[in-house]
């Protein structure tokens, strides 16, 4: 009884719409009719200037019309399409019904009286269109106006006039759950300017952004670019800043044809957006020589740039990647990503559960995988944690990486790559400077091994863990104040896709001992970057506010990539740079791993930074070329 009662429920709903799309189709074909025979009436009343307008010819000529105006219409579909989003599609239907509705008729004429009034289907042809079509669009405005009727939307501006711009245009206007009203478009193709899109005007190019927004009480502003390069964005996003408006982004063009994100489904700027950096293009026949089909580990690989790597390297397609870390829990996620996302490829994918300061277990790793490449990733590099814990730095950041590159030197792994940092470069800090003697004890073991073991330095990464960017969201959601520690404090930056590319990059190009230095573009403040963040998510800054807190221990305020003169002025590949020499102090490290464990934290940290700095009276040096 109860799946009677549904079904008839359902039949009910059903035949409630059925009933509602037979009304509208009713009321359409009414007016139409009306429309029809008001058009050849009054036409036949201008063209012959008489109120003798019911004859034989007019009434036969009417009632062709009529039929053929239905027919046509049921056709084309005319009477099922939505006319509150009718376009210029809609229009060239009305076009074509109304036309051979025309002919028809007169095709009628000349069979049933021998003659064709072609004035008066003229004059009928233009009313026609002229009345079919304002009906249309009297609806279309009349549904507008009520839709946006007293509605307290915010006042969006629209950067971007082309298709992607006009279609996030329509759909905001259309769309009656939106808050945001289109009321503005900024383009700088000058053709466009000073003319009106959907009614709503192009008011100039992006230098006009700051003032737009000032006169119209603009409060949130549309990125509408799909295409645009980052370079490019960067300047629009710059212009922004300068207002008080809430900055989105339309998502990727490719996101949006394939549907997996809607037009009205627009993203926060990313800090990414804000380097301006372009994407890397790699060389994917070496990489592919070096990977596909080989056995590549990575150490560190539930981290995030070991994780990158594992996704990028998974792109070659190699025989087995294996992927070792210390935490299950951040293992298991990339396991699971991995098998996801190449579940129908034919990688092996292995997980690892180890420790890199356990000698023996990397050695059995080493030789029961026997891998073609190694990515070592898996590093301490929380500064003040370390200024804390010097010892742990040591074990796990070069300890570890001796480990990892002994054994993989006894299992002839072809490859070795070492992720370094910029702050291996006059260090002041224990995390910098266990990241620079790691360094070195790689460069040495270079020299008596068909293992090529090379480094790849570079800055801070986007989006990683421990990174300040997520920091600063978090307090500006909270409402501030954001917290930097100096305000002359200044960072390389990259995101991490374009960290783990280059890496790889570099790996393929590595001959041996070098260290590989990849291009970080322009150093940023970081309180900066504090401000474009408050000011494009719609905060200003004194509402939020920014708070000084001091530079930390063995912090500096500015890094370094390289030492003067230590970089060759031509790129090996683009944004990859090599190291011209090095000094190794490998008897000194040596030591240090032997008797770290029993000295204070201060002597330590102070004996880790001489030594990363050469600062070291007696000495055995041994300098190589890279």
């Amino acid at each position: 009884m109860l799946k009677d009662s549904r079904i008839l429920k359902m039949c009910g709903e059903k035949g409630r719409r059925f009933m509602t799309f037979r009304q509208r189709v009713s009321f359409i074909i009414c007016m139409d009719s009306f429309i029809v025979l008001t058009s050849i009436y009054f036409s036949r009343f201008l063209v012959n200037a008489t109120i003798d307008i019911i004859t034989a010819p007019i009434v036969i000529s009417s009632i062709t019309l009529l039929l053929s105006h239905h027919l046509f219409s049921f056709l084309f579909k005319l009477y099922k399409k939505a006319w509150e989003y009718a376009s210029i599609g809609e229009l060239i239907i009305i076009l074509k019904s109304i036309t051979y509705s025309i002919i028809c008729t007169a095709i009628v004429q000349e069979i049933t009286i021998s003659d064709t009034y072609y004035r008066l289907l003229t004059v009928t042809w233009f009313l026609h269109i002229l009345l079919i079509g304002g009906a249309r669009l009297c609806w279309r405005i009349y549904r507008d106006a009520s839709h946006n009727k007293g509605l307290n939307k915010k006042p969006t501006l629209i950067i971007g006039a082309g298709a992607a711009g006009t279609m996030v245009a329509r759909q905001l206007l259309n769309n009656i759950d939106s808050e945001l009203l289109p009321v503005a478009f900024i383009d700088d193709n000058v053709k466009k300017q000073n003319l009106h899109i959907l009614g709503i005007p192009v008011v100039g190019g992006v230098e006009r952004i700051e003032t737009t927004v000032k006169k119209l009480n603009i409060e949130n502003i549309i990125i509408a670019i799909p295409s645009l390069r980052k370079k490019e964005l960067n300047l629009i996003l710059q212009e922004c800043t300068k207002s008080k408006a809430k900055t989105k982004i339309l998502p990727m063009l490719e996101d949006l044809v394939t549907g997996k994100v809607s037009v009205n489904q627009f993203r926060e700027v990313q800090v990414d957006d804000l380097l301006g950096r372009e994407a890397i293009e790699l060389d994917i026949e070496m990489i592919s020589d070096s990977i596909t089909n080989k056995v590549v580990l990575v150490t560190g690989a539930g981290g995030s740039i070991g994780s990158e790597i594992c996704r990028q390297v998974s792109k070659f397609n190699p025989k087995t990647l294996v992927l070792l870390g210390h935490g299950e829990n951040s293992i298991y996620t990339i396991e699971m990503d991995l098998k996801e996302q190449y579940g129908n490829s034919q990688i092996e994918f292995v997980t690892e559960i180890a420790d890199l300061q356990d000698e023996m277990k990397m050695r059995l790793v080493m030789e029961k995988y026997r891998p073609t490449v190694i990515y070592h990733t898996a590093a301490h590099k929380h500064v003040p944690l370390m200024e804390r814990n010097p010892e742990e730095a040591v074990k796990n950041n070069l300890i570890g990486t001796v480990n990892v590159a002994n054994a993989a030197k006894l299992s002839g792994v072809e490859t070795f790559v070492m992720i370094s940092t910029d702050k291996a470069v006059n260090p002041t800090s224990v995390m910098g400077a266990t990241k620079r003697l790691a360094e070195m004890m790689i460069q040495d073991m270079n020299k008596n091994s068909s293992t090529k073991f090379v480094a790849v330095r570079f800055g801070n990464v986007l989006g990683s863990r421990g990174s300040v960017i997520p920091l600063f969201k978090k307090q500006i959601e909270k409402g501030g104040p954001v917290t930097v520690t100096h305000p002359d404090m200044v960072r390389y930056f990259m995101t991490i896709p374009e960290a783990s590319r280059l890496v790889i990059q570099a790996g393929a190009l590595a001959r041996g001992g070098e260290i590989f230095i990849l291009d970080m573009g322009e150093p940023v403040k970081i309180v900066e970057l504090a401000k474009n963040l408050i000011k494009l998510s719609g905060n200003s800054i004194d509402e939020v506010g920014i708070e000084f807190t001091g530079i930390r221990p063995g912090e500096k305020l500015f890094e370094e990539l390289l030492n003067k003169d230590e970089v060759h002025e031509k790129q090996v590949y683009p944004k990859i740079y090599i190291g011209k020499t090095a000094t190794l102090l490998v008897e000194e490290i040596n030591e240090l791993i032997l008797t770290y464990a029993t000295e204070d934290k201060e002597v330590l940290k102070n004996r880790l930074l001489n030594i990363a700095n050469n600062r070291v009276e007696s000495r055995k040096l041994i300098s190589i070329s890279s």
